[in-house]
């Protein structure tokens, strides 16, 4: 009778609160080295511009070039070597986002000075010269693998990292509900003391965390909103289909299809005159110019983003025989629209200063060491119990820790391998930006096979210290490979170059720091207890 009273003590809360902590859990495990992938390769996105910098040394430093000479020089060069192009889009040089001038041009003659119907050029400011820097990947190939996996189709792509965010939404609700006191838990760290230090590290990371990880993970929800609910659009579209709906809300407005009738483009000195004084010198971003040799040509010119959250800038569209202004669209037509581009634009954090910028890149990694930690803190809790009860380890727990290992620590070096490959592939060889990302994905699968097969008392304090290596590698293999050594960087003032490199080594010590804890046994994920194996 009493064991009954007290088993119903607190029936309600306990029930629900137990029932909480098992999705929590299981949620974080499902898919938690997806998410681990995504925060890590997406918190990468917030320098992606710097990496695509070190990961092209060939590139000159950035020069600070008067718009109208950058535009004038490009579309000068476009008309003699893209005779009947349907379409230049000429990106100029505004801020850290858009450091170098390039043009895509599209349906040109293949008789022309590109030799190619459609394409992209990198371009020097001042003169429009191609600038040629080696085939790489870049940081652009890091930040989009966190959403497009790189190897999936986008409609497979799509679907998991969908389900990822919505687990990743479902573990932080979930965590908000089953931790009672979650604001002492800011202020509760107990380092050394087993399964409980892992425990206090991953609800002081959740809750450091926590509201840049809500509007992340809502904000990429939002992201791929159309492809997650697309029966939205099909109801109200039902003919024309999703065609029709990307064209109303995103394409500009005032466009013509090409006349077929030659006719010269307009000077682009009064347009680029009227923009800056509408919206201040640099801050043209882009201007695309369609059908440039026909009779209804339209110059679209889209306004910088970088001193606005909104991911959506103002569009003004001009005539492209007359200079007319035609029309001008406001940078967010509905409030609903709004609402979306500064969510994503939160998300993409695209309008960061350099602090903003690192405060960014700090809280990805705070968010991707709660996600490890919430892994390790699954089969450190388990392992404990299989060892007080004197029960053999289930393979399956095995196999969760070694793809702990292999992920957490395996993921870093396998990224450090990327950029080591940058490097060391030849120059001319084909096809070279494709093996840096085989040479990522190859490496991380042989660290995953190697956490399956050595013991789990001494994978951790192997594969950080592989990775502090890894890391402080990587300015030595550019100083042998380059002219564009840390030493030189710092002499010419390319803080840029360097601060790359600095981090590389920051992270190095990071890694060998948690290699010295792992090896002296002081926060060893596979030591549960703190004893010694």
């Amino acid at each position: 009778m009493n064991r009954g009273n007290g088993s119903n003590r607190h029936p309600a809360p306990n029930g629900f609160r137990h029932t909480m902590t098992w999705v929590h859990s299981w949620a974080g495990l499902t898919l938690g080295w997806v998410l681990y992938l995504m925060f890590v390769t997406g918190t990468t996105g917030y320098f992606d511009t710097e990496l695509d910098r070190w990961m092209k040394p060939e590139l000159p430093m950035v020069k600070k070039v008067s718009t109208e000479h950058t535009a004038q020089a490009i579309v000068a060069r476009m008309q003699q070597e893209t005779p009947g192009a349907k379409r230049w889009l000429i990106s100029l040089p505004t801020d850290r986002n858009q450091p170098y001038p390039n043009v895509f041009w599209q349906s040109a003659s293949k008789n022309g000075g590109t030799g190619a119907a459609s394409g992209r050029l990198y371009l020097e400011a001042q003169t429009a010269e191609t600038l040629t820097p080696r085939d790489t990947g870049g940081g652009q190939t890091l930040y989009q693998m966190h959403w497009r996996l790189h190897y999936l189709p986008s409609q497979y792509s799509d679907w998991l990292v969908g389900l990822a965010g919505l687990f990743m939404l479902v573990g932080l609700t979930t965590g908000v509900i089953i931790h009672k006191n979650i604001f002492s838990s800011f202020f509760t760290l107990r380092l050394g003391n087993g399964p409980r230090s892992w425990l206090d590290a991953h609800r002081f990371l959740s809750v450091v965390s926590l509201p840049f990880n809500f509007m992340m993970t809502y904000s990429g929800l939002l992201f791929i909103g159309f492809f997650l609910m697309p029966f939205i659009i099909s109801s109200q579209y039902p003919d024309a289909g999703a065609r029709q709906f990307y064209t109303e809300v995103f394409d500009p407005p005032g466009l013509a299809e090409p006349a077929n009738i030659s006719a010269p483009l307009t000077p682009l000195k009064p347009i680029i005159k009227t923009l800056e004084n509408r919206w201040g010198k640099g801050r043209i971003q882009t201007l695309d110019i369609r059908h440039p040799d026909d009779q209804n040509a339209r110059i679209v010119a889209y306004e910088s983003i970088s001193n606005t959250v909104s991911a959506s800038a103002e569009r003004l569209v001009f005539d492209g025989t007359s200079g007319e202004l035609l029309y001008v669209q406001p940078a967010d037509a509905s409030g609903v629209k709004q609402f979306r581009d500064v969510l994503i634009g939160l998300h993409e954090g695209l309008f960061a200063t350099s602090l903003l910028r690192w405060l960014y890149f700090l809280s990805g990694l705070l968010g991707s060491a709660m996600v490890a930690t919430g892994l390790i803190l699954w089969t450190v809790k388990r392992r404990q119990k299989a060892e007080r009860n004197n029960a053999p380890s289930a393979k399956g727990l095995r196999l969760v820790e070694a793809l702990n290992a292999g992920t957490v620590v395996g993921l870093p070096i396998a990224i450090a391998a990327y950029f080591a490959a940058n490097r060391l592939l030849p120059v001319a060889m084909a096809g070279r930006a494709n093996w840096e990302v085989h040479t990522l994905f190859s490496t991380w699968l042989l660290l995953l096979l190697y956490a399956a097969v050595r013991p789990r008392t001494k994978i951790w304090q192997e594969l950080l210290a592989l990775a502090s290596v890894a890391f402080i590698a990587l300015p030595f293999i550019n100083g042998f490979t380059t002219e564009r050594n840390l030493w030189q960087s710092l002499n010419v003032g390319d803080w840029v170059f360097a601060g790359v490199e600095l981090t590389f080594i920051a992270l190095s010590a990071v890694m060998a720091w948690a290699a010295w804890k792992v090896h002296t046994n002081q926060y060893g994920p596979c030591q549960p207890q703190g004893v010694s194996p």
